[in-house]
């Protein structure tokens, strides 16, 4: 059963830091604009109406994956999946307040900049 947990745990590392990224960055492409626009809507679904249920800014992957770890043994988790990146990718320790502040000003910033280009896109190609 430790292998399948181990397993788990890798997938989520993986897919959620690939995911966490692409919705950082994946507006930068035309190619991937419109699903960055999808990926970013439902992270933002995710945080703010799950998160009226959970706690503003429930992430069911975090959740998944903070469910795996703690049966692995993992009990001091932080609250903020990103700050669990920083400190298990890089090794730093960084207060939740500015990890928290960071990832929110990023998700903005990158809602706002999908938003803008996939608009853009569309008036380019005529479609309104």
């Amino acid at each position: 059963m430790e292998w399948l947990l181990k397993t788990a745990d890798i997938f989520f590392l993986v897919f959620h830091t690939v995911l966490t990224l692409f919705n950082f960055l994946g507006w930068i492409w035309k190619k991937t604009r419109k699903i960055n626009l999808i990926t970013l809507s439902l992270t933002g679904a995710s945080w703010f109406i799950l998160g009226l249920f959970y706690g503003i800014g429930y992430c069911p992957l975090t959740d998944w994956h903070f469910q795996v770890l703690h049966e692995l043994g993992h009990y001091d988790l932080p609250s903020s999946y990103i700050q669990y990146l920083v400190e298990r990718l890089i090794g730093l320790k960084v207060q939740a307040d500015i990890v928290d502040l960071a990832t929110a000003v990023g998700f903005f910033i990158a809602l706002v900049l999908s938003i803008v280009f996939n608009l853009r896109d569309r008036k380019r190609k005529g479609i309104r």
